[in-house]
């Protein structure tokens, strides 16, 4: 039996590992990177933070996962706790807010505000359909897996992506997701990310959002040339590139410095991809020169920990 603290250690700080990794050169074109690859953890480049500092992708992580380590599934209390990293620099490496997405902004806005219940405030529209609730879904992931609500994560995962991304196909990249993390869990191995890519076909080839998750769900996908993957920050896109990535390396460092280099929304895609692998190596698979320059190490461990207990009983 794989030791769970470890577990929730090696997703959480894989996931902000490969978000550091890719926040320097976050916007840059893969042919920039090809001349010049990323390589280890840098500083400064497209934002000016020095080495280790994780985006928005963490701080949203960090603040749902807060909420979670605290014994309960409170969605109201999670959108006050993003309200709280929005609004006052909360769950960041710095002190300082940065790199947040209209999507993520304007649904937690129609919150704050008051203009919209926790149900509602999401964004439903098929131009919402960014990365920005497959990049924080990880804890809920996690929680429905410890937990009692395993029996009923789809519902889980689906009401926290809406939050901020409420589109079906948001939604179904967020549980194409959880179903690989939990088939990782039970046995860490590739094989084990290809049975769940085929239990996805087979459980959702008759949503009305299969077509675009066709190409990732078919038994070829891993065979796709570096051309034909795209790492926007579109859902689809970034979902594909995280997975394609981890089906395609042999360790944590390879799978998250293929991610970044592959350019654009590095930070995003190798976040993702870094959750992943991190379920899939182990937490000390996770370099130990990165983990030291990761910003604010020891608070994302002691949440962790927090949430290893917490997972513990039912919430």
């Amino acid at each position: 039996m794989r030791d769970r603290k470890q577990i929730i250690r090696a997703v959480v700080l894989g996931h902000a590992v490969g978000d550091a990794l890719g926040v320097p050169v976050e916007f840059c074109e893969r042919d920039e990177l090809d001349e010049t690859p990323v390589t280890d953890m840098l500083g400064y480049g497209t934002y000016p933070y020095p080495a280790g500092c994780w985006s928005d992708d963490t701080s949203m992580s960090l603040a749902a996962l807060d909420s979670l380590a605290s014994g309960k599934l409170d969605f109201d209390d999670i959108m006050l706790k993003l309200s709280e990293w929005y609004y006052r620099d909360a769950y960041t490496p710095t002190g300082e807010t940065f790199d947040m997405g209209n999507t993520c902004s304007c649904a937690i806005e129609n919150y704050t505000d008051g203009k919209k219940s926790v149900e509602q405030c999401g964004l439903t529209g098929e131009r919402s359909n960014g990365n920005g609730s497959l990049m924080r879904i990880h804890p809920f992931a996690l929680m429905a897996y410890y937990t009692d609500w395993k029996d009923n994560w789809e519902s889980v995962i689906d009401k926290a992506s809406a939050l901020t991304h409420a589109h079906a196909r948001s939604k179904l990249a967020c549980k194409i997701y959880t179903q690989i993390l939990f088939s990782i869990f039970d046995d860490p191995c590739k094989d084990a990310i290809r049975r769940a890519l085929h239990a996805a076909y087979d459980r959702y080839n008759a949503s009305e959002e299969f077509e675009h998750y066709a190409r990732l769900l078919s038994p070829d996908f891993e065979k796709s040339s570096r051309e034909a993957i795209q790492s926007s920050g579109y859902v689809v896109a970034t979902l594909e590139a995280a997975v394609w990535c981890l089906l395609t390396t042999d360790s944590y460092s390879e799978c998250v410095l293929k991610a970044v280099n592959l350019g654009d929304d590095t930070d995003t895609v190798a976040a993702i991809a870094g959750g992943l692998a991190g379920a899939l190596y182990g937490y000390d698979a996770i370099p130990k020169k990165w983990l030291d320059v990761l910003r604010r190490r020891a608070y994302i461990e002691d949440m962790c920990d927090r949430a290893d207990q917490a997972f513990v009983k039912k919430i």
